[in-house]
């Protein structure tokens, strides 16, 4: 289980509206990842700013990196962020699990 401190780093990486872009379109991309060009351009994000912000996830703990050839790979921590999500709902809805199901989606 994360520590407290852990959680609020990674949500205040989170709390801003490029990093949670990035982070969402990672998590969508899977284990893989993306290499870090074609998330700026699907971003439509510089390069320069990217970096800033690839920082921040990554200190975080959110994103882990990969060098292939001249090419620099991201992925989500998928293990930080199930750890995050389970620390923000240990005691969902006093352990009835039926109440904390969001309708319509499918993990």
């Amino acid at each position: 289980m994360m520590k407290p401190a852990q959680v609020v780093k990674a949500l205040a990486a989170l709390a801003q509206p490029t990093r949670l872009a990035i982070y969402r379109l990672l998590v969508a991309r899977g284990p893989d990842g993306m290499a870090a060009g074609a998330v700026a351009e699907k971003l439509k994000v510089s390069p320069a700013t990217l970096s800033f912000h690839f920082r921040a996830l990554r200190h975080a703990g959110l994103l882990d990196s990969r060098q292939d050839g001249r090419f620099v790979y991201y992925a989500a921590n998928f293990t930080v962020m199930n750890g995050m999500v389970g620390y923000l709902t240990e005691n969902c809805c006093g352990g009835n699990e039926d109440a904390c199901k969001v309708p319509g989606r499918k993990c």
